[in-house]
């Protein structure tokens, strides 16, 4: 029995070829596109400064664990290895359940739990249970991970609709957009691998980890902003661009304007 740390002990193998331009990296093309996602962790943070300034934790947290998955991402592709599979999708698995734990909606709460310390109980314990469960069978636990993305869908359109700003409504259509086309590529790497190795173009789940990064870049940004309208009333959450709302290329960011009292 192989190590559990050796090079192609995983049980995936994503469709790019293996050990093709690099005899130190199995997925050459996978392993680099992990770079969006040491990208996207500094550009959260800094462009909604604000908002970290009002709440650091989740944000400083939630920027860590998205860091985590590029590096364990990275790992993985590179050495193919049953350790990296499971980093790989553990650190998915935690990153989401933080999420939901510091960024979920109070008003969404099951009635049975009176505050927020009951349900960042419940998502820790079905987390570490989650936690125990990939051990299993770690190749069934990508489908799993994917599945969440149908509530968070879900919880969007519900604030969507209490919502008027034009703006808020684009920026999620974009991260609509960027998560098909993301979950397509995966859904293609996966499925139909026998097809683009015919033609010479196995590379789709590098694109899965650009678009889905480009995806979080938008979505963060929205859940920053209907968590600011839950747990900071003082401020007025507003839609900015970087650079500038006329580039033709641009990052959504979110500004903290504090509304005029009234006597």
């Amino acid at each position: 029995m192989p190590s559990i740390f050796s090079y192609q002990s995983a049980e995936v193998d994503w469709c790019e070829g293996n050990f093709e331009r690099s005899q130190i990296i199995a997925e050459y093309y996978n392993t680099i596109s992990n770079a969006s996602f040491f990208i996207l962790s500094p550009v959260l943070l800094y462009l909604n400064r604000q908002y970290r300034q009002q709440r650091p934790l989740p944000l400083y947290i939630v920027s860590a664990l998205l860091l985590c998955v590029g590096i364990f991402s990275t790992y993985f592709h590179m050495t193919l290895s049953y350790v990296g599979q499971l980093l790989d999708e553990l650190s998915i698995l935690w990153t989401l359940a933080v999420s939901y734990a510091v960024w979920y909606p109070r008003v969404y709460f099951p009635r049975l739990f009176a505050g927020g310390l009951h349900f960042f109980w419940l998502s820790g314990i079905t987390t570490v249970i989650s936690t125990f469960m990939s051990f299993i069978k770690p190749a069934f636990n990508a489908y799993a991970l994917n599945c969440i993305a149908f509530h968070l869908l879900y919880l969007t359109r519900r604030e969507l609709k209490k919502c008027n700003d034009k703006r808020v409504h684009q920026m999620a259509k974009v991260m609509v957009i960027w998560w098909v086309l993301a979950i397509s590529s995966w859904i293609s790497d996966r499925w139909l691998c026998g097809l683009w190795q015919a033609i010479n173009f196995p590379y789709f789940h590098s694109f899965w980890h650009v678009l889905i990064a480009m995806s979080l870049l938008y979505c963060c940004p929205l859940v920053i902003y209907f968590d600011t309208n839950y747990e900071m009333p003082a401020f007025k959450p507003k839609i900015g661009y970087w650079p500038s709302d006329s580039s033709p290329i641009v990052v959504p960011y979110i500004i903290l304007e504090e509304p005029h009292k009234q006597c």
